[in-house]
């Protein structure tokens, strides 16, 4: 089994900042791209950034310039650094990692337990 455990969630004023963990665990040969997605009450759960095991990321474009995607692959870890926070962004924040768990080339998608951030304007 495959468990992604986030960390680094709470509650900060606007223009302040954040820094989300999540730390992959388990039983798996490698892992390609792994991202961070948010979800506000009574909407959809939208891409917020994602890189790949080579370090090309994707940004939504409404964190362009704020937030910061990184991932330190002898950790099994992705971070998300997030500046000059907006209210916004108050959220659940999801990591996931797509993972190949017994090196055959075929990749699951595992998803955590989620994070709330909470921006007070």
């Amino acid at each position: 089994q495959v468990q992604l455990v986030e960390s680094g969630g709470g509650l900060v004023q606007a223009g302040g900042s954040l820094r989300l963990s999540c730390a992959a665990s388990g039983s798996f040969r490698s892992m390609s791209t792994m991202g961070w997605y948010r979800q506000a009450p009574g909407k959809q759960r939208d891409l917020v950034a994602a890189i790949t095991s080579g370090g090309t990321t994707n940004y939504a474009d409404s964190v362009k310039g704020r937030f910061t995607i990184s991932r330190d692959n002898a950790k099994n870890t992705v971070y998300l650094q997030m500046n000059s926070l907006k209210s916004e962004d108050t959220a659940v924040y999801y990591c996931n990692a797509d993972v190949d768990r017994y090196g055959l080339g075929t990749f699951n998608r595992y998803w955590g337990q989620g994070t709330q951030v909470t921006v007070s304007s």
